[in-house]
């Protein structure tokens, strides 16, 4: 199934684990594990965010990769079913 997931990274523990490296560490091994097909980097509510998708067959590890970021970034996270055009013409 293709994901949608947004993350949010408090500012205070931001900016610690970007000064301290762990911030991309923490994204780095999530991208090495999910290799999401995008990843965009912005801003949501004057917090860092991130926005990946990425196709996941095996729900534990979509826990896995959950539980990673809300321990290395304390990051809120959102993660909903998304479909291509391609995938919404089919369904037509």
């Amino acid at each position: 199934m293709r994901l949608y997931m947004e993350v949010r990274i408090p500012v205070e523990k931001g900016n610690v684990s970007f000064a301290d490296g762990t911030m991309e560490e923490a994204l780095m091994d999530f991208i090495d594990a999910a290799k999401p097909e995008a990843a965009y980097f912005h801003l949501r509510d004057g917090k860092r965010a991130a926005v990946f998708i990425f196709e996941e067959t095996q729900p534990a590890k979509l826990m896995a990769h959950n539980e990673a970021l809300f321990a290395a970034l304390d990051a809120e996270i959102w993660t909903q079913p998304t479909l291509t055009l391609e995938d919404l013409k089919s369904q037509m």
